[in-house]
């Protein structure tokens, strides 16, 4: 976000009135200032850098601020709410929840978490025998690390090996942040893992002119594998690898033929293969979990966000041998399992199937894709990539002049569609991000597009 920050002084802005989006006041907010001006003296500066909405409620794919403005949310919260802002059955349940007045056990058993238990691992793949709740998902991310090395060290002791991709985002605990490779945003740990090692992610920009479909992705794996080989890597020490389903900033899904040599690879070498669901699951990506786009069977995935659609719950899936290998007591949390989080997560699995919503983001997803397509045919010069599946899109944005990343034309671009009635993701890179509610109205998700066209428009011409 260098650079780029956010303007918080009030200007006139066109007013809004459609069937889904209203702007009735001047941009910021003027008597939401003092508030946000609260919130900078309270708070780490690190919790800061969004647009400057006062969140009020938000209802299936809208958000409102009490001053009478309501925006189009192509945010989902950052992916959370695929089932919808403050879904009706969740709501229910949650209040059920609260009347029972059972709000916290530790990890004492309680009906709600074996309910939910039971239909998570129901719903999923075969191979996910068993699960372990947590509340984050850079806690998941930790899991996984840790029950990879424990199974590696069932076989070897020295078998502890990880294996992520250059630049994926994991999270921002210890060991997430170690897997993303950021010499410099780990910094702070003061170390690296000398047994974490990382693969080059495959952009398109960094191969012009190749074919995703007739290149030999066994022979790029082997490439980079014996690169990390020259760098001290012994293949039979790898404990397994970690592949985040699509790069996160840009919703850069991989060669699915890459990901089938690293499946096969792992399964040669006796490595586990997890798979990073937590911004990418429950139906975001047309499918339940995005790393079906693959046609592999990981071992384990990690999962959150969309896993509840409101409340922190996250998870671990994996084969029963894998996820037993903690002794008992071992690995336990103070909110695993909470009852209020367990209620939220049942209903929101129920929701997602009766309401048929990884259809509707397939299906909804092609017009979405066919949508952006035809933006970037009005702004070839200005939009390089169009990436994503079903409803998850990013658009990277490009400097005409010299075709380089253009991080500030994006920022300004989201904030000229705010000021419009229209919440996307803000990277703070060169990218935008786009993840409606599942739910969300076709009509509702067109006007959406057309409010980022407009806004494109208007920036151009405001930098010329």
């Amino acid at each position: 976000m260098a650079g780029f920050s956010f303007s918080l002084t009030p200007q006139k802005v066109p007013t809004v009135n459609t069937r889904y989006r209203q702007i009735q006041t001047r941009f910021p907010v003027p008597e939401s200032l003092p508030l946000l001006t609260d919130l900078a003296k309270y708070e780490s500066r690190s919790m800061h850098g969004q647009m400057p909405v006062l969140w009020d409620r938000a209802e299936d794919f809208q958000v409102y601020d009490p001053y009478g403005n309501a925006w189009i949310d192509f945010t989902s919260t950052i992916f959370v709410a695929n089932s919808g802002h403050a879904n009706p059955h969740i709501v229910t349940a949650l209040r059920r929840m609260l009347d029972k007045k059972l709000l916290h056990t530790y990890t004492f058993a309680h009906e709600g978490r074996i309910q939910f238990l039971k239909r998570l691992v129901e719903i999923s793949p075969e191979q996910f025998e068993k699960a372990f709740l947590l509340s984050a998902g850079t806690e998941a991310t930790e899991c996984a690390i840790k029950l990879m090395r424990m199974h590696g060290q069932s076989i070897s002791k020295e078998k502890v090996g990880i294996i992520s991709f250059q630049g994926s985002m994991h999270g921002r605990t210890m060991g997430a942040e170690m897997l993303k490779g950021d010499a410099k945003g780990s910094a702070w740990i003061g170390y690296q893992d000398p047994h974490i090692y990382h693969l080059t992610v495959p952009y398109p920009w960094s191969f012009p002119g190749f074919n995703e479909d007739t290149y030999d992705w066994d022979a790029f794996l082997q490439r980079n594998m014996q690169g990390l080989a020259s760098h001290g890597l012994q293949f039979d020490t790898i404990a397994g690898f970690i592949v985040e389903s699509y790069i996160g900033w840009s919703a850069y899904f991989f060669p699915k033929k890459l990901i089938q040599a690293i499946a096969r690879f792992a399964k040669q070498h006796e490595s586990l293969l997890t798979f990073d669901e937590i911004q990418s699951g429950f139906g975001r990506t047309g499918k339940l979990y995005a790393y079906q786009h693959y046609e592999v069977e990981p071992d384990m995935i990690c999962l959150g966000k969309g896993l509840s659609a409101s409340l922190p719950l996250s998870a671990v899936l994996g084969r029963r041998m894998i996820m037993d290998l903690p002794d008992v007591g071992s690995m336990s949390s103070t909110h695993s399992a909470n009852p209020l989080c367990c209620a939220a997560g049942l209903a929101n699995i129920e929701t997602i199937i009766s309401q048929g919503l990884v259809e509707e983001s397939r299906k909804k997803g092609k017009m979405l894709h066919s949508l952006l397509k035809d933006l970037q045919g009005n702004y070839p010069d200005r939009i390089s990539s169009l990436f994503g599946k079903g409803l998850v899109a990013a658009v990277i944005f490009k400097d005409p002049s010299t075709g380089d990343p253009d991080g500030i034309f994006a920022s300004k671009v989201c904030e000229k569609a705010m000021q419009k009635g229209l919440l996307m993701v803000h990277t703070g890179r060169e990218s935008i991000k786009i993840g409606p509610p599942l739910t969300i109205p076709e009509d509702a998700l067109v006007e959406g597009i057309a409010v980022l066209r407009e806004s494109i428009a208007e920036v151009i011409t405001e930098n010329e």
